[in-house]
């Protein structure tokens, strides 16, 4: 514990007294120093005991000083009597109380480095002892840390040495660990805090109140692999900061230990995904490594546009459901095998283009991983999930690129733009394949108008609407300008 005032006037054999301030005799003393200067403020950094006999002091100056001390924060003021003061001057003593400023009378046989000597030993002794606490919470925290669950285990430890509570957050400001468990009821009021953070980027630290919790969070590592928030009432001694520091760095090695292992096993699971869509029998061998697969038949699901493949694989991995889920990364898309019962998780990820195979099997994985891929791609113009049995309902037009099949409907209805009774005519007569009588009926005309209008239509195109090959042009390029948004 620091030394305090009112350990010094416990000293008897310093002799001191206190003559005002009494109530603040609590306050810890940094250093002592000694000046004669009518204003010794700008050789102070506060904390001091600040002695002095007076000599350059005039009583109708004692207000002026005593403001000037405690603005710049000293712990007190002692002032020695016998030499320019016979006693303390009752104006000092009277600003002194005022303030709540402890004005401390040294005797005359009490040198003023038999203070220095007692604060100085006081320092020394505190320090070694702060040293020694720091030394022995380092190394609890070691061996937390090389325990089976370090990161949890370290949360712990932290929490029970500075009886404080601890959060720790992932890189996405998620929950890894909390002690108490019951600090994780904290997390929604820091949101704002951890989303400052992140934005920083790299090494950070930031300290804030949080009600009547004081806060300390700490990114962890370069990279900010995730955040470090520890709180509790009242502020955090210089000892409780190196611990805190010890812990973070501590849980960075861990996390990067973790994180490596992370992207080891993923690099496993992909190279079995490449065997097992190759045909080799690998279940056994992924039983082994308790990489589960889904029961037969499953879907096979590929998310595609993910930024960074390998924070997506983590973050699925964090996050799994109860039902057994195969998930590793096949050219640009991270793929997921898994049942009916973890579909709905899988394909509720945000941020990715979307698509699902038919039901599938380890025989059928290929074809499988193709449909998937492929309904992607049209996941990623649909902006939707995509299932591949919903590609033929959707259509030709969606396996083919929204430019592509625009510019080929433009060059294709080129003759007739400007004719809507043309293209309307058109269009219903092919949707009646070709038969007059209903087309017309269905718009309402002659059927000798209609064949006027499709004679007129071969005419600009210049060509025959008697060429199967022409119709299904003429109507993919219809659907086309009929899509919604095209």
């Amino acid at each position: 514990m620091p030394l305090t005032l009112r350990d010094l006037v416990a000293d008897a054999g310093l002799g001191l007294v206190a003559r005002a301030g009494a109530q603040a005799l609590d306050r810890p003393v940094s250093w002592v120093h000694t000046s004669e200067l009518a204003d010794p403020t700008p050789f102070l950094e506060g904390g001091e005991l600040l002695l002095s006999t007076g000599l350059a002091l005039r009583a109708e100056d004692s207000r002026e000083l005593v403001e000037r001390l405690t603005a710049v924060g000293v712990a007190g003021l002692g002032f020695g009597v016998g030499l320019s003061h016979r006693r303390i001057p009752p104006e000092l003593v009277a600003a002194a109380e005022r303030a709540a400023l402890p004005l401390l009378e040294v005797p005359r046989p009490t040198p003023f480095i038999a203070i220095s000597k007692a604060v100085s030993r006081a320092v020394a002794a505190d320090e070694y002892a702060s040293l020694r606490r720091t030394s022995r919470a380092q190394h609890e925290l070691a061996q937390a840390a090389g325990t089976s669950n370090g990161l949890a285990a370290l949360v712990r430890k932290l929490a029970r040495l500075l009886d404080v509570w601890v959060l720790l957050l992932d890189a996405g400001g998620r929950l890894l660990h909390s002690a108490p468990a019951a600090a994780s009821a904290r997390l929604g009021q820091l949101e704002s805090e951890v989303d400052k953070m992140r934005a920083k980027r790299g090494l950070a630290a930031a300290g804030f109140s949080l009600g009547d919790q004081e806060v300390s969070m700490q990114a962890l590592g370069g990279r900010a692999r995730g955040f470090l928030v520890v709180g509790r009432r009242g502020p955090f001694a210089t000892t409780d900061h190196h611990v805190i520091n010890s812990a973070a760095s501590l849980l960075t090695l861990a996390l990067e230990q973790v994180e490596a292992l992370g992207a080891a096993r993923r690099r496993l699971r992909s190279g079995f995904l490449e065997l097992m869509l190759r045909g080799e029998p690998v279940r056994d061998v992924l039983a082994d490594l308790h990489a589960e697969l889904p029961p037969e038949p499953f879907r096979v699901v590929a998310l595609a546009g993910a930024r960074d493949r390998d924070e997506l694989l983590s973050r699925l991995a964090a996050d799994l459901p109860s039902a057994p889920v195969y998930l590793a990364e096949h050219d640009d898309v991270v793929v997921g095998l898994v049942g009916d019962g973890g579909l709905p998780w899988l394909t509720g990820q945000p941020g990715v283009a979307i698509g699902v195979s038919e039901p599938s099997g380890i025989a059928g994985l290929a074809e499988g991983l193709r449909q998937a891929q492929q309904a992607a791609r049209a996941a990623k113009r649909a902006d939707t999930v995509v299932h591949f049995r919903d590609l033929a309902g959707y259509g030709l037009l969606n396996l083919v690129p929204v430019d592509d099949a625009r510019a080929f409907a433009d060059a294709v209805l080129a003759p007739l733009r400007g004719q809507d009774v043309l293209v309307e005519s058109l269009r219903t007569w092919l949707a009646h394949h070709g038969q007059w009588d209903p087309a017309a009926s269905r718009l309402g005309v002659h059927r000798h108008t209609l064949r006027n209008r499709v004679r007129k239509v071969e005419e600009l195109l210049g060509r025959s609407l008697d060429q199967p090959g022409v119709r299904a042009e003429l109507w993919l390029a219809l659907q086309v300008i009929d899509r919604p948004g095209e």
